[in-house]
């Protein structure tokens, strides 16, 4: 899971003006895709969906309360799964777009909400998403992800939110509170693992890659000998696993023909139980006898009556 702030700029992502720029540019894609006839998705935020884009960029820009002219207004954030996590989040596009809007709604704005460490909740975080599925500069058959668009200020418009800061939970001082991005990135993609089942490797978890990116050089090489032991490890378990799955299903075919050649020997065994019967006791004897004892009576009978 790749999570990103963009940097403020003069262009799309000035975020000391209005948000028509950015709110523009998040809706794109969907001209191309309805030109095609194919699936688009509206705006939505963490009640609603399809969130026409006027109602977007008036929410977001009169929601400044407090902040001065070159003060940010907003911020855009980018969320974007790869290809593995794309298919643990649905087989089409309408159904990872849904997973994706789950995602944000009970995983990631919940987080950001908290690391703010001012005691609020997710629906204190006023903030418009779209989803996007084509990526420019992409090989990848997959690239749904997702834009956010959050305001500075709280839903009541009274507090200021600075995902940007470089405080941490501080408690003195003028700027109470902070925001931990490391610890937000770390969130979300515990969250993301627990919502949808992912069994993420430790090569693919961000832990690792931002120790590979600014951890030292004995901390990177610690990191790599370990995932190497424990993939092998996982690839060692995976492969026994298969053997005794094997070894137990030709276990079971062989207990199976075991079974079915016991059952035709005992058929047999009933067969020539009932042909030897009376071998001892001369059932079949006897009962001859009783046959030819009834037709020597049928005869006197018949003979009586003439």
């Amino acid at each position: 899971m790749h999570i990103d702030f963009a940097p403020p700029s003069n262009g799309t992502y000035n975020n000391s003006g209005s948000s028509r720029k950015l709110a523009n540019y998040m809706e794109h894609e969907d001209l191309e895709r309805m030109e095609k006839g194919i699936y688009a998705e509206g705006f939505f935020n963490l009640t609603d969906d399809n969130i026409y884009k006027s109602k977007v960029i008036k929410d977001i820009d009169s929601n400044i309360g407090q902040l001065l002219k070159t003060d940010a207004k907003f911020y855009a954030i980018h969320i974007s799964p790869s290809e593995k996590e794309l298919r643990v989040m649905g087989n089409t596009e309408q159904e990872q777009a849904e997973a994706m809007k789950r995602y944000i709604r009970e995983v990631f704005i919940p987080e950001y909400a908290k690391n703010f460490n001012k005691g609020l909740s997710k629906a204190d975080i006023k903030f418009y998403g779209k989803i996007h599925f084509s990526r420019d500069r992409s090989n990848n058959e997959l690239n749904m992800h997702c834009h956010l668009i959050v305001s500075r200020k709280d839903q009541a418009n009274k507090k200021k939110l600075s995902p940007l800061t470089n405080h941490k939970n501080t408690k003195n001082g003028v700027i109470k509170g902070g925001f931990d991005r490391v610890n937000l990135f770390r969130q979300a993609e515990h969250g993301f693992d627990k919502l949808f089942g992912y069994d993420r490797q430790q090569s693919e978890s961000f832990d690792y890659h931002n120790t590979m990116k600014n951890g030292s050089i004995s901390k990177q090489i610690e990191l790599q000998n370990q995932t190497f032991t424990d993939e092998k490890k996982k690839d060692i378990f995976e492969s026994s696993e298969k053997e005794n799955m094997i070894s137990c299903n030709l276990d079971s075919k062989v207990d199976k023909k075991h079974s079915y050649n016991q059952q035709n020997n005992r058929g047999c065994d009933s067969l020539l139980s009932i042909f030897s019967l009376g071998g001892g006791n001369n059932s079949d004897a006897t009962l001859a006898e009783d046959l030819q004892a009834q037709k020597h009576k049928k005869k006197k009978k018949k003979g009586h009556r003439l």
